[in-house]
């Protein structure tokens, strides 16, 4: 996928991973930022500030791939509309090229995950890949025939919106509605059943944890889990059976080679993946039913590893290579 640095950019509703990949496909340099509740400005100066700095550490690089959960309108490098943040037709590509004078790409921040899985992650030589990007929402990529499949608009496989519940909780930002994987099984939805399960069971470490007024998010829930809560044990499985029974929808209509689960709740383990793959194998068809369910190789970096290997991708491409 082209040999030089580039910068990987994972723009997500809470947080900004920006990271330079090297030539040899290792992350040479890694930050974290805060994006949540910030104007549409205020992400765009974010993730300037982000790319200066990581330019400063990594003035080699030749190209930047940003990854959004947005609908991109890929041609004019335009984030057309986002459920989790605050741009609307933002022309992301151009303002970020004029600013650093390099070669950018856009893409939505699942189908650059599910990109870098393909490449050279758990997803390495199949045909046809589902992957969930689950974090503040849930994002969707798709493999199909060996190639990212963006649909024709360029909004496809934005499978987190795929409802299955119409009596559902309503979904986030926005989204108009009700029961869809997002709102049933992301990360705003884990730290919604975990509250709830601690006020119903005060004794617990989850509530405990709530009474004495902790942040209640995945990472707590997952600690507590470890630590035998059995409160934080069943919040993980509740949300992982919710996973898995849309999982075994997505598997009867795309009969993947291998389905993956990318983003910061991966950090459950087997906690959040073996709920899932047990309702995967109850719920799908056969033979989809025995489809591997596996949490993506690149953890939480596969959206910014991902958009550092498109970005490389097209820059050879632009320079008569190889994509």
């Amino acid at each position: 996928m082209g040999a030089g640095e580039a910068i990987g950019v994972d723009l997500g509703g809470t947080k900004m991973l920006v990271g330079v990949l090297g030539r040899d496909d290792e992350v040479v340099h890694r930050r974290i930022g805060a994006s949540g509740g910030l104007s549409s400005d205020q992400v765009m100066e974010l993730l300037e500030a982000e790319l200066e700095i990581a330019l400063a550490e990594r003035p080699g690089v030749e190209a930047i791939g940003l990854g959004i959960p947005c609908t991109i309108n890929r041609e004019r490098g335009l984030c057309v509309s986002a459920a989790n943040l605050p741009l609307r037709d933002v022309p992301v590509r151009d303002i970020v090229s004029e600013r650093f004078g390099l070669p950018v790409s856009v893409d939505n921040d699942a189908n650059a995950a599910v990109i870098a899985e393909h490449h050279s992650g758990v997803a390495a030589g199949a045909d046809n890949v589902v992957m969930l990007t689950i974090g503040t929402g849930i994002g969707g990529g798709l493999i199909l025939n060996g190639r990212p499949y963006r649909g024709s608009s360029g909004a496809g496989a934005e499978l987190g919106h795929v409802v299955v519940d119409i009596d559902g909780p309503p979904c986030q930002a926005n989204c108009p509605n009700r029961g869809c994987i997002e709102a049933i099984a992301s990360g705003t939805a884990l730290t919604a059943e975990a509250v709830a399960a601690a006020e119903l069971a005060p004794d617990s470490g989850l509530g405990v944890a709530l009474a004495e007024g902790w942040p209640i998010s995945g990472r707590l829930v997952t600690e507590l889990a470890e630590d035998g809560d059995r409160v934080a044990v069943e919040v993980l499985a509740t949300i992982g059976r919710r996973l898995g029974a849309a999982l075994s929808g997505l598997a009867n209509i795309f009969d993947p080679d291998v389905i993956v689960i990318g983003g910061g709740v991966i950090a459950a383990g087997e906690l959040l993946l073996g709920p899932a793959r047990a309702e995967v194998r109850a719920r799908a068809l056969e033979p989809q039913n025995g489809v591997p369910v596996e949490a993506a190789a690149f953890g939480p970096d596969a959206g910014m590893v991902g958009a550092a290997m498109l970005a490389r991708a097209e820059l050879a491409a632009a320079d008569g290579g190889v994509v």
